[in-house]
């Protein structure tokens, strides 16, 4: 049977191959289109190697290097500064906190007018998109550059350097979280007799404040990071002690400070996940 089976088999394929040639045809063109892809990408990549003078000798020696400083790193110590440090550490946490609370806060009205089934207004939605783009656009340490030189050093300036920055973020985040949302419950409101603001209320904020709640606690946590690199530039906490051990020298106290500061976005990470599992379990076991 196998021999009558296999013959039968070879026969269809040809006679597919004679009805429909244009399937069984080799796409010269798309397999050259992604030639000419892969090629690029490879001559980019030779390109950029030059560009920046890519060697195995200096990376080799960088690790060398670094070996030395993780030597020098142990054990920890802060050196009689750990009071300081205390106080540093907690600044950067209420920067991190108060500057996305604030970018929360002012993104909220602003992602409703960004979401198309909010705002039907196409030239108001494309203002406010682009808006939000521009400000997307400036990386958080320039806007702390920015801030410093408007109002000075400190951690104000780094506040207002978040909240700038992640203001374009959250914008963008839950005017999309807005526009994927069920329509249904929004209609059921309306139907019901209330009025716009009643069905975003009670029909299109309970679907997304969990999706938004979930980004805000994981933005508190990324920024918790940038308050420390945003500290370097002069806008308070403890980057600017970080950059002055550095400076200096004191590995030591450069290990010391990295730990805290791993040991504190790790806590974050920690309280914020039970916080999201929490509400969001809450919500989903509540009675329709």
């Amino acid at each position: 049977m196998k021999g009558p089976l296999r013959q039968t088999a070879i026969e269809d394929r040809v006679g597919l191959h004679g009805r429909h040639p244009q399937i069984f045809a080799p796409a010269i063109k798309a397999r050259a289109w992604t030639i000419s892809i892969l090629l690029g990408v490879l001559a980019l990549t030779v390109y950029a190697m030059w560009r920046l003078e890519f060697s195995f000798g200096r990376i080799g020696a960088g690790l060398v290097q670094l070996g030395h400083f993780l030597e020098l790193m142990v054990p920890p110590s802060h050196g009689g500064k750990l009071g300081l440090y205390l106080s540093a550490l907690a600044e950067t946490l209420s920067i991190a906190f108060l500057g996305t609370l604030l970018a929360a806060t002012l993104a909220l009205p602003a992602g409703m007018l960004a979401a198309k089934n909010v705002v039907a207004n196409r030239v108001l939605h494309f203002f406010i998109r682009r808006s939000l783009d521009t400000v997307r656009g400036v990386d958080t340490l320039i806007w702390a550059l920015i801030f410093v030189s408007a109002v000075g050093l400190g951690p104000f300036a780094g506040m207002l350097a978040i909240a700038a920055s992640d203001f374009g973020a959250f914008g963008k985040l839950f005017s999309e979280a807005i526009e994927n949302s069920d329509r249904k419950p929004v209609e059921g409101v309306i139907a019901s007799g209330g009025g716009e603001l009643h069905a975003v209320r009670f029909g299109l904020l309970p679907q997304v404040f969990p999706v938004m709640l979930s980004q805000v606690l994981y933005y508190i946590e990324s920024n918790t990071r940038s308050a420390t690199i945003i500290g370097i530039v002069g806008a308070g906490g403890i980057g600017l002690h970080l950059a002055e051990e550095i400076r200096t020298l004191e590995w030591a106290h450069v290990a010391f400070l990295v730990l805290m500061i791993l040991v504190t976005v790790a806590a974050i990470d920690f309280v914020s996940g039970r916080l999201r599992f929490a509400i969001i379990g809450r919500r989903a076991s509540a009675p329709g």
